[in-house]
């Protein structure tokens, strides 16, 4: 089932990873198990208040025992909105995850990369050698050559 589609006649040529074009497909939960978890987290913010000594919040209990009857009695009237959750859920998802992984990349990886280079660490050895005979690391006592029989 395709729950969103990018619609632009323009063709996106940028160099990103992320292809934007195509459409985005999930499988979203069912109908019942939508009105289910939608009906408990109302129900929490309606009794939230109680664990500081408040008053529990008539609206969102009102609102859990909607999404509780409708999931009981008749399923299938919750599925417009679970459709337009699960549309929600992708588009937050196409937003924040560039922004995680961005984050990710420049407070992480950058700055162990740059100490690495500034203690000489270089895990990879990509140096250019032109004296050198081979570029193979020597392991010792390496591998029995019987278990290289079957390898694929």
């Amino acid at each position: 089932m395709i729950l969103w589609r990018h619609t632009s006649s323009v063709r996106m040529t940028s160099q990103i990873h992320e292809d934007i074009e195509r459409p985005q497909e999930a499988e979203g939960s069912s109908d019942r198990s939508f009105g289910l978890v939608f009906a408990g987290a109302f129900c929490v913010i309606a009794l939230l208040p109680l664990a500081g000594g408040g008053g529990v919040r008539g609206w969102a209990l009102g609102v859990a025992a909607i999404f509780l009857g409708a999931t009981l009695i008749r399923p299938s009237v919750l599925h417009p909105l679970n459709r337009v959750w699960m549309r929600i859920g992708l588009l937050l998802g196409m937003i924040a995850n560039p922004i995680i992984l961005a984050i990710l990349f420049y407070l992480v990886l950058v700055p162990i990369g740059l100490l690495m280079r500034l203690v000489g660490s270089r895990p990879l050895q990509l140096g250019f050698d032109p004296d050198a005979r081979t570029y193979w690391t020597p392991r010792e006592p390496g591998p029995p050559p019987d278990t290289m029989n079957r390898q694929f």
